[in-house]
Formats: C-alpha cells, sequence, structure tokens
C-alpha cells in the first residue's frame, strides 16, 4: 500500500510538471493494439494500481484516484487495490458516472486532460474529446506515456517488449492461404477507393498472414502492425527482419512480404500519407478500423504534417468481419479440438474426484497444473488460451478468479462447490470450457442455482432465431430462470472465439449491453454460452459451451427443427451445435425445476458425450475414465 501511494505521488509530480499541467491523466488497460489481454511492458494501469484485473480504466487527479471496471472484477478490485486511496467506480451499475461524466462533473472549466495516444482508440478518443470541449476543458496526447515514466523514476522500469520467434500456420489448418486473404482485402480496398489498408490488430494480421506468435500470455500473436497497398504488403515487426523461413512460406502462398522495424509504424505512415498528398488527384483515402489508436489514426492522415490531412475511413475492420465466419477447414478443426479437449477434461474431472474421495490435499493451482498436464497429452495442443480459473468454494464468487503462487494456497475441499473454466490452444481451434461440480453434497440452494444457469444455457443452445440478428437478442434466454427468482450474474453470455487466435474475438457476442460493431449473426461462427450465478463469499457457478452457428430446416439435426412452420419470411433460421464435449454433474441438478425438453436435451447432450469420447478413452486403455464417464453420462429420468 506504501508503494502504491509513492507510485500516485511521483505521477502526479509528473503532471503537475508538463508544459501544461494536468489536471487529470487517463491510464486504459491497453496497448497501442487494442489488445484485450496485455503484454507485462504494457501493464500500466496494474503497475499504478495493484488491481491485476484484465479490464479497467484508471484516473489520477491531484487528490483522487479512480478506478473504471465492470462487474468481473468488483470483488477482486476490493481485495487488490488501497482502498484508502483507490475508489472502485462500478460500471455496470445505472447509477455509476461514466468516465466522461465524472470527469465533465469534478474538474473545473479549462482543466486539461492527458492521455497517451497510442493506449486509447478513436472510436474512445473522439466522444471523450466532444464531451471534455463541451465542459470547456481540453483532451491532449502525452506521446511520452507517463507512468513508463514514473517507473524509470522509481528505478522499476517496465520490461522490453517481448518480440519471440513467430510460426507459419499452414492451409491444413487455415484452410486458406495468405495469398486469397490479402486478394479478398484489396478487392475490398478497390471498393471503398482506400489507397492502403493498416492493420494494427495483432489477431488480425495473425489471421491474414497465417502466422502465429507467443507476445502475450495465452494469446498467439506477435507485435506488428501491417500495411497492405495494391502492389505491396510490408510488415512492421521487431527490427524489420523477417526470418527467410517465414518470407518463403508466405511467397509459396502467394505473399511477397517486406519488413520494416515494429517502432517505424508512426513515421513510416506520416511519410506515406505527405507522399500521396503530393503525387494525387487529392482524393486518396486511407482505411483502417476504428479500434485502431488515435496516435495511428494521426499519423495516417498525416495530421500536424499536412494542410489538409488524407481522408481516413475509420470503420469495422475488414479482416475483423472476414475471420469472424470460419471456413469449412477452420469449423471441423474446432469440432476436432473440441474431442480431444474434452477427453482432457474428463480425464481431470475423474482425477480430481478420486484425490478428494480419497482425502488427499489438492490445491487450487494443482488442479489447474494437473488439468494442463493432460491437455498437453493430446494432439496439436500448443498451450492454455488463458489462464485458468480454478475457483473453490468461496473464490468461485470471483468471476476472473486467478489464485497467486506466491500466498497460501486454498485447498479444494469436499464441501466446496467448485468452479473451473479453462481452455486450451490447438493447432486446429481455441476450446474455452467452464463446468462447476461440487466436491461433496451441494445444498438444497446451490442445486436450485445449479439448475437455473443449466436451464439459461440450454435455452440459448436450443433457440432458434432469425438469421442477421444480433446477439444481444439472445443474452435475456439465458437469464429468465434466474431473473424469475430474482437473481442474475454480472457478466456477458458469450464471446466469440478465434481459430488459434484469441479467445475473445470481436465483433459478435451475447451480452445484455449490444456489441457495437456486431453485423449479426450468420452460420459458420464460433461463439460461447456461458450464463452463471455467483453468491459473493460462499461459491460460483458457471457453465460454458462454445457453440457453432448453423443453419437450421426441418430437416436438420436440431432440437426444435421439427417445429419450424415458416424460415422467417425467408430470412433464414439458424441455431448452435454445441461442440463442446463435457459432462454436467448430475447431483447438483434438481430435476423438478427442469422440463421435459430441457431433461431431454439434457440426456441427448449426455449421450453424444459418452458416444464420442468413450470408444476414444478405450482405445487409449483409459478403462477407469471411461466407466467416470459411462456414469456420469448416464439418463436423468425422473425420480
Amino acid at each position: 500500500m506504501d508503494m502504491s501511494l509513492q507510485r500516485l505521488t511521483a505521477l502526479r509530480a509528473l503532471m503537475a510538471s508538463q508544459p501544461t499541467a494536468l489536471a487529470a491523466y487517463i491510464v486504459p488497460t491497453a496497448d497501442a493494439h487494442n489488445s484485450e489481454y496485455i503484454s507485462p511492458v504494457d501493464a500500466r494501469r496494474e503497475w499504478i494500481s495493484g488491481f491485476t484485473g484484465s479490464a479497467g480504466t484508471a484516473v489520477v487527479t491531484s487528490a483522487q484516484a479512480l478506478v473504471w471496471t465492470d462487474g468481473r472484477y468488483y470483488t477482486q478490485f476490493e481485495k487488490e487495490a488501497d482502498l484508502t486511496i483507490w475508489t472502485l467506480m462500478k460500471q455496470s451499475l445505472p447509477e455509476t458516472l461514466s468516465m466522461e461524466k465524472w470527469l465533465a462533473t469534478n474538474l473545473l472549466a479549462g482543466s486539461i486532460v492527458g492521455v497517451d495516444p497510442k493506449t486509447m482508440t478513436r472510436e474512445e478518443w473522439t466522444p471523450l474529446q466532444t464531451a471534455l470541449t463541451k465542459a470547456r476543458m481540453q483532451l491532449i496526447a502525452i506521446d511520452n506515456n507517463l507512468v513508463d515514466q514514473v517507473r524509470v523514476l522509481l528505478k522499476d522500469p517496465p520490461p522490453d517488449r517481448p518480440h519471440n520467434e513467430i510460426i507459419h500456420l499452414p492451409t491444413q489448418y487455415t484452410g486458406k492461404t495468405a495469398g486469397q486473404k490479402i486478394s479478398e482485402l484489396r478487392e475490398n480496398m478497390v471498393q471503398k477507393k482506400a489507397s492502403a489498408l493498416v492493420i494494427t490488430a495483432l489477431d488480425e494480421i495473425a489471421y491474414t498472414l497465417n502466422l502465429r506468435g507467443s507476445d502475450i500470455a495465452y494469446n498467439p500473436v506477435f507485435f506488428s502492425y501491417l500495411l497492405v497497398t495494391p502492389t505491396s504488403v510490408v510488415l512492421f515487426w521487431h527490427r524489420g527482419h523477417i526470418p527467410e523461413v517465414i518470407a518463403d512460406k508466405l511467397l509459396e502462398e502467394g505473399v511477397k512480404i517486406e519488413g520494416k522495424p515494429y517502432d517505424d509504424i508512426e513515421a513510416t505512415l506520416r511519410s506515406f500519407a505527405k507522399e500521396l498528398s503530393e503525387n494525387g488527384d487529392g482524393e486518396h483515402s486511407i482505411w483502417l478500423s476504428g479500434e485502431a489508436s488515435e496516435a495511428i489514426h494521426r499519423a495516417a492522415s498525416g495530421e500536424g504534417d499536412l494542410k489538409k490531412p488524407l481522408n481516413l475511413i475509420s470503420e469495422v475492420s475488414p479482416v475483423a468481419l472476414a475471420k469472424l465466419i470460419k471456413n469449412d477447414v477452420e469449423l471441423e478443426g474446432f469440432r476436432q479440438c473440441h474431442i480431444r479437449d474434452g477427453i482432457a477434461v474428463v480425464r481431470f474431472f475423474r482425477w480430481l474426484h478420486s484425490q478428494i474421495d480419497k482425502g488427499e490435499t489438492v490445491t487450487e493451482i494443482q488442479a489447474a497444473d494437473k488439468l494442463l498436464e493432460f491437455r498437453k497429452d493430446e494432439k496439436d495442443f500448443m498451450g492454455a488460451s488463458f489462464e485458468s480459473i480454478p475457483g473453490a468454494g468461496e473464490n468461485g464468487a470471483i468471476i476472473h478468479y486467478s489464485p497467486s503462487r506466491d500466498g497460501p494456497q486454498r485447498d479444494i475441499r469436499s464441501t466446496d462447490m467448485f468452479l473451473l473454466d479453462s481452455g486450451g490452444q490447438y493447432k486446429d481451434g481455441t476450446t474455452d470450457i467452464t463446468r462447476t461440480r461440487h466436491m461433496g453434497e451441494p445444498t438444497p440452494f446451490q442445486k436450485d442455482a445449479f439448475t437455473r444457469v443449466l436451464k439459461g444455457q440450454i435455452s440459448v443452445g436450443s433457440a432458434l432465431y432469425p438469421k442477421g440478428v444480433k446477439g444481444n437478442v439472445l443474452d435475456s434466454f439465458a437469464r429468465k430462470a434466474l431473473w424469475d427468482v430474482g437473481l442474475d450474474y454480472a457478466h456477458g453470455t458469450g464471446h466469440g472465439v478465434g481459430h488459434f487466435l484469441n479467445v475473445h474475438e470481436g465483433p459478435s457476442g451475447i451480452s445484455w449491453r449490444p456489441y457495437p460493431h456486431d453485423p449479426g449473426l450468420k452460420p459458420g461462427q464460433i461463439l460461447s454460452n456461458e450464463p452463471g450465478y455467483y453468491k459473493v463469499g460462499e461459491f460460483g457457478i458457471r457453465h460454458e459451451d462454445l457453440v457453432e452457428t448453423i443453419a437450421v430446416t426441418k430437416e436438420t439435426k436440431h432440437p426444435r427443427a421439427a417445429d419450424l412452420i415458416s424460415d422467417y419470411d425467408g430470412r433464414g433460421v439458424l441455431g448452435f451445435n454445441t461442440i463442446t464435449l463435457v459432462p454436467h454433474h448430475q447431483i447438483c441438478i434438481n430435476q423438478e425445476l427442469l422440463t421435459d425438453f430441457e431433461l431431454n436435451y439434457l440426456n441427448a447432450y449426455h449421450e453424444r458425450v459418452f458416444k464420442t469420447l468413450g470408444p476414444l478413452l478405450m482405445e487409449r486403455g483409459l478403462k477407469e475414465d471411461y466407466e467416470w464417464l459411462e456414469k456420469e453420462c448416464s439418463p436423468i429420468s425422473r425420480s
């Protein structure tokens, strides 16, 4: 806590010493690529506040320090931050002022607010600037990040930016060459009359070039920028030298790649803008995502260098829309890796129950490590897709819980509800699964809550809906059984998932809050289906499957297909196919709360799990795991 105050004091001194003193400084959880999960070099908000959650924005003034974050992290913030100097702003609550309104209300007219333009997207910058201008305040860009400067002053400098080895992912996994992807982007550029496309999101660059890296933990991406013109493809990576093996693979796929140093991106864009301005009809446009940083927007337009900056087409990235719809090879990869992942998770739960039943001590971290061991046995496994969340008892109520390896270890007890959220990265896909199991005998309330969450998951998993509806339309389906008795959960119901890429992928999702760029659901998407319930201080429940969107007719194998009498007047019918294959814990289910449809749905799911995984377990001589799975998947009948 003393350290937190020392860091804040040093930051405030630096704010006051700026050429124009800052009344407030904003520290987002962000890197220059708008990544959800960031590298330690970019973990500025974590360093200044002590709060380690993956989402949140800090605001520091001369007298106050605040963090805005969502309901996933309220409990975690209160455990980690020094609450005598930091204030939690619960952004999910309607009575909580937004950051813009708080600044406009609490600062004096004429105040200057600063932020590093590399850490804020154009879509975030513009409304904030508008709100402050209306309040007679000013938002200014601070190019040399103040938190980085404070770290140097306090002799705790940020670590070096990683530039690890990059690998090529063959078309047997991707289903499409990098050359095909670049050609399609160039066709889009012609339609948009764009002279260049600037790609800044790391997963979009990895997808476009069929390359993967490891610069951010759990995310197979690498720090880079990509500039596509009608005649060139330039990758800004490390010191600019593209490994020969990578260049040769790309050439085989129809892409001649040019390399430039990572840090040259802004200077190159400014030079390019000047060249286009001097050699043309003045109608050149640069295309980039609205989620690219304010710094990249300014450089791409030549702002500050040209009398008349270039026109920018700033909107949802064409790459984001392209990778949203998986091709047949990618979809089959997802299905296959979920079979292998299901084997690993089933083996783990059988092992965990056997240990707890014998009275052995198993900590949360030991459980997470053991699951990783089982996943490592599976073909094409490349690592975890995020840090496992092994929440025993009261820790299960911390939605994004992460046990520390340094402090005391929490044992998993026979009296615990145990929530395990985990996932794997495989060359042919990405998995993300949550299962909640009781290590002994659940209470009636736990069974009731478990079943209501399960009803919500079944409601979404079995839903039919018109092609093109946005994901937020489905969110209430997941909550109704909880809402019926006054219960709820403080997170979204589903997110997109990348193909051997980021486990959270936009622009589609299922949430009470609309995804701003959701183009509407179409066949071939991969989403999560994960309602939950959390009793703070006692236990947490979440059921998470990954699902693929499929077109549905009366002939489709879908539990509601036979009831169709129309196709929404020609719009087309969509549904979900669940690809996660791990049973639910039957002793936690209150059968009386399930309808006949839900009971049949659950029995059919368990039958599919056993018929898919059982023979594979026997082939590998895993008889104990087979017998455990057979018992877990036995049909539920009305008692």
